[in-house]
């Protein structure tokens, strides 16, 4: 059986102009960029509440433009993000997607990093305001990301001590940044925000082999608790978390363990 003959057993919720409701996956903007293209999504459970409070799964999307044959080509956009839904299937947990910012055009960079300095910015005010309006646990933040936004969970999220200090622990779909190098992420720099890690816990899942990510991280002599798993399809795809499959019901068993 291929992936593609496994259906899907959730769908992306719509991403919606109009304002926060339990259930409902709407657009925001920060007002530092009221009057651009740039925003986030942010979708609260079906079972929000006012006063109550919950975990927090923040997503950066993989870059646009890839496709594979019988695949619908990503767009590096963040509607396009569904770790955080298919990991929570729309209870329990606030979902946040986040955009790589590209600041001089006012809008997401759909490859790569876009101007970093503003994309850990955008990152750490969302977080804020999540956790201020919305009753985010700030003890019980997630970051996660697929592709881009797998390598993104340390060159974004380890960038600095500030930002660093957001996260209880990481998701990391197909990459991990270190492993080899790219667009401003070479093995000396990767190490350094790898330093920043400590003992939190660090999902990392590929296709096929994860034996290349074992390998360099045997290497660094960091000892965070890493649980390192081989997605059974050669497909790179995020699509998986809306599947009935035994690598996400370990996912959910994973998360479930980390925000306690």
């Amino acid at each position: 059986m291929s992936f593609f003959d496994i259906p899907f057993d959730l769908k992306l919720p719509p991403l919606e102009t109009d304002n926060p409701a339990p259930g409902r996956r709407v657009r925001q903007v920060l007002p530092r960029h009221a009057g651009t293209s740039l925003y986030h999504s942010l979708y609260l459970p079906e079972d929000w509440t006012p006063g109550a409070t919950y975990p927090v799964i923040v997503e950066y999307p993989g870059n646009g433009g890839y496709r594979e044959a019988g695949a619908v080509p990503t767009t590096g956009r963040l509607e396009d993000c569904p770790l955080g839904y298919g990991i929570s299937a729309g209870l329990g947990f606030i979902w946040v997607s986040l955009p790589f910012v590209d600041l001089a055009a006012g809008r997401q960079a759909v490859n790569w990093w876009g101007d970093v300095e503003a994309t850990v910015l955008y990152c750490r005010e969302t977080v804020a305001t999540v956790c201020q309006l919305y009753g985010g646990d700030p003890r019980k933040v997630l970051l996660a990301g697929f592709s881009r936004g797998a390598i993104a969970c340390n060159f974004i999220g380890l960038h600095d001590d500030e930002i660093s200090k957001l996260w209880a622990g990481f998701i990391a779909h197909s990459h991990y940044e270190g492993v080899r190098e790219w667009p401003q992420s070479d093995h000396a720099s990767a190490l350094g925000r790898l330093s920043r890690l400590g003992d939190r816990p660090v999902w990392i899942s590929h296709e096929n082999s994860v034996e290349e990510t074992s390998k360099y991280l045997d290497s660094t002599g960091v000892t965070a608790p890493f649980t390192l798993r081989t997605f059974p399809f050669p497909n790179h795809t995020h699509d998986w978390v809306l599947k009935d499959l035994p690598l996400r019901a370990e996912l959910r068993a994973w998360v479930s363990r980390v925000v306690g």
